[in-house]
């Protein structure tokens, strides 16, 4: 297999006869097979090779590598001498090399344990939760993440014996956080707090009414306008995704369909091949709390699909429609990824937005429908609102509308 990377017989004579000659062409096969770059591919193999000759001069094998001997060979980069393998130049690179050759070495039995930082678990009691929310409320791992945190911190900050919390202590908690974090960041904590009680009364580990014990922060959701963009500047994004690069259809497919559809983040990202019915010419979009919802798919939009799956790169998961465009092609991890695609295409535009991310493209495709005259309600359909007042918030960017209803103040007409 390593023979695609190199040429010359000596090479591979060595690279087979050192201390990882055994699974160099089983590690070779794993980078083609992840998309990994040729100059890259070579670039990684010759840092395993470069592992397993630390290893020897350290009378080591394979399967004493843990964390500390990967840490050592970190440090080895600075002082390197080996006469094959400059570590003072590639160091930067064989990092990612040994990482990835160590998980493969993982996967083959080889070594007991991933180079990772050791996280330790929540509580059993906050395991619980996580568990329960995801199963009966069908919470996405962003949320899950955020809820077990603040039910982690509050339970670190109160004590394990969750009957004899009280109002006082869990107000002081809060008060407490909320001097040392900005107001977005307290909203959250107290969302995840408040939900971690409820689900503490449900099991019957709280005093019923202890959820009444946690403040509201001063905040008015419908008092802002909503930050979208014009139609010369959502033209000028759409066309800062055109190329024939699998990368550009990817960015261009995504952004039409968060700015004709009004899709957010993670919904791009869990898009599946099962979810379009291309005869139909619909997209089925699962939402917060597994909320499913068949939306009309533009002809804009579905000729993008088509051209970005043409090239689309090949990967273990093929039903996730999304992947990266680096080495390893793997599906989006979370929304986070859709929105740095959203963040790249506006730098390449040159637009500069009031906000960055996909949430940016929902907002404008709210305002662009009821600049066409889409009544609210029909609105909050495509949006997935649950309620028609939290649609009434774009209402307030068509300023022509607002004009025809606004009343004078009285001392104008007197």
């Amino acid at each position: 297999m390593i023979e695609k990377y190199f040429s010359y017989p000596t090479t591979l004579r060595r690279l087979r006869a050192g201390l990882c000659g055994n699974h160099i062409d089983g590690f070779a096969g794993t980078l083609e097979k992840q998309g990994y770059s040729h100059p890259t591919s070579i670039r990684y193999l010759r840092a395993a090779a470069h592992l397993g000759s630390f290893l020897q001069r350290k009378d080591r094998t394979l399967e004493d590598v843990d964390e500390s001997l990967l840490e050592a060979f970190g440090r080895h980069f600075s002082c390197c001498r080996c006469s094959r393998y400059n570590g003072r130049k590639t160091g930067y690179h064989a990092r990612f090399g040994v990482k990835l050759f160590f998980r493969y070495l993982v996967q083959q039995g080889v070594c007991q344990s991933l180079p990772s930082d050791v996280i330790n678990d929540p509580p059993a009691l906050v395991i619980a939760f996580r568990d329960w929310l995801h199963m009966h409320r069908g919470t996405t791992q962003p949320t899950l993440r955020l809820y077990t945190r603040g039910a982690t911190e509050l339970l670190d900050a109160l004590g394990e014996d969750v009957s004899q919390w009280n109002a006082q202590a869990v107000r002081a908690f809060l008060l407490d956080r909320a001097s040392h974090c900005g107001t977005e960041t307290t909203q959250k904590l107290i969302t995840a707090v408040r939900a971690f009680l409820r689900y503490l009364i449900f099991r019957g580990d709280a005093r019923d009414d202890l959820d009444l014990a946690v403040p509201a922060i001063a905040h008015w959701r419908l008092a802002t306008l909503p930050r979208c963009l014009s139609a010369q500047e959502l033209d000028r994004l759409i066309a800062a995704c055109d190329g024939t690069t699998p990368g550009r259809l990817r960015d261009r497919a995504i952004v039409l369909l968060l700015s004709r559809l009004g899709l957010r983040a993670g919904d791009v990202a869990r898009l599946r091949f099962a979810d379009i019915n291309w005869k139909a010419g619909t997209v089925q979009v699962t939402g917060k709390g597994r909320h499913q919802v068949s939306l009309p798919l533009p002809q804009d939009v579905g000729d993008a699909l088509l051209r970005y799956l043409e090239r689309r790169p090949q990967a273990y998961d093929a039903s996730c429609l999304f992947l990266r465009s680096i080495a390893p092609f793997k599906p989006f991890a979370s929304g986070d990824g859709v929105s740095t695609v959203v963040k790249h295409a506006l730098r390449r535009a040159g637009i500069e937005s009031p906000a960055k991310g996909a949430h940016l493209l929902r907002h404008t495709a709210a305002t662009e429908m009821l600049r066409h005259g889409v009544p609210l309600d029909k609105i909050g359909l495509v949006l997935r609102h649950r309620s028609i007042d939290m649609t009434a918030y774009y209402a307030k960017v068509d300023f022509a509308l607002l004009q025809q209803v606004a009343q004078p103040w009285p001392e104008v007409n007197s």
